[in-house]
């Protein structure tokens, strides 16, 4: 798998996209000592978490003092929240609603870092002629993956638009399939992701995007998740690894073609496989992060994916900002 299955205002789309796509500035006021050890970091294969490939491939990581990283794998949501639940790793990669999700079980986990948002590479396709709006997607059958990115995009575009998942026919299924489905004609419209996307819209020129998830930038998002234990207990190895999160994304940002080559080999594929994905992608520094952590994602974006996640049932109530995320890990103490 090299895709993921996990995944506001004008006044904070603009400085959510301004924020990602400034070159990072320094946001750690000093180095505190790095514990010995190893750290587990679970990862997917989403290009979304790549930094960590560049780190590891370009030696950041024993350059600010660990003694290792160890990328540990993981296919299923399921398998890396047991294996973070249980003390496995020290930290993982997830999006978002995975956070609140499992928050809400009573894991103590705190997002640290805001690494990546969706704006092309997530969408809603439709084909024909008689949709052409979200409102008319209402009473139409709409394929989509349930408790993934798509759920939660499809989710929040309803609400915007005044309706709710009661509205439309859903036919669940996972998101490479809901690609095919519109490409054959099964539905007139399906929610999915990159490399999906393009090849529906190259396939069937009918075929257009409705909405996608730059219209609410954060929507779909990544973020850097580390138990509060190891947060008390290896505070330097946590700083160490935010450092080389922001020297790797660095070097990407000035070598970005052998950037996307490192990344593409981390998650199994091919860089002209991901291209659009990455078009698709934008990536934070840490100060970028802690920007967006702090202010526009804080009081706009956060409480709509809890709304849309609530819609979607993947969280049964509200989840407190302060309980999921904590932007101040990103600055040492």
């Amino acid at each position: 798998m090299t895709i993921r299955k996990h995944i506001v205002g004008a006044v904070a789309v603009a400085a959510l996209l301004a924020g990602a796509l400034t070159m990072p500035r320094a946001a750690f006021a000093e180095d505190p000592a790095v514990e010995p050890g190893v750290f587990k970091l679970a990862i997917q294969p989403w290009l979304g978490y790549g930094m960590w490939y560049i780190a590891k491939e370009k030696g950041f990581f024993k350059a600010n003092g660990l003694e290792d990283v160890e990328l540990v794998n993981f296919v299923e949501d399921k398998d890396m929240g047991a294996a973070i639940a249980s003390g496995q790793v020290d930290g993982d990669n997830e999006s978002i609603q995975q956070l609140l999700v499992k928050v809400q079980a009573g894991i103590p986990l705190k997002g640290v870092l805001l690494m990546d948002a969706s704006t092309k590479a997530d969408a809603i396709l439709v084909k024909g002629d008689d949709i052409k709006t979200p409102a008319d997607l209402k009473g139409k059958q709409v394929a989509f993956e349930k408790g993934a990115t798509s759920d939660l995009l499809l989710n929040y575009i309803l609400q915007k638009n005044g309706m709710t998942i009661g509205d439309i026919s859903e036919l669940p299924m996972p998101a490479a399939n809901a690609g095919t489905a519109i490409i054959s004609g099964t539905v007139g419209a399906a929610v999915t992701y990159e490399p999906y996307i393009s090849t529906a819209l190259a396939a069937d020129k009918s075929i257009k995007v409705l909405a996608e998830a730059g219209e609410a930038p954060g929507l779909i998002s990544d973020m850097l998740t580390i138990p509060e234990d190891v947060l008390k207990n290896k505070p330097g190895q946590v700083h160490a690894l935010l450092k080389s999160w922001d020297q790797a994304l660095d070097f990407y940002r000035t070598h970005t073609e052998e950037g996307r080559a490192i990344i593409s080999k981390g998650v199994g594929a091919e860089p002209s496989e991901l291209a659009t994905a990455f078009d698709g992608v934008s990536y934070y520094s840490v100060a970028e992060s802690q920007d967006a952590l702090n202010g526009v994602f804080k009081t706009e974006t956060y409480p709509s994916i809890v709304k849309a996640a609530l819609a979607a049932k993947m969280i049964d109530k509200d989840v407190p900002y302060e309980s999921a995320v904590d932007a101040s890990v990103s600055t040492a103490k």
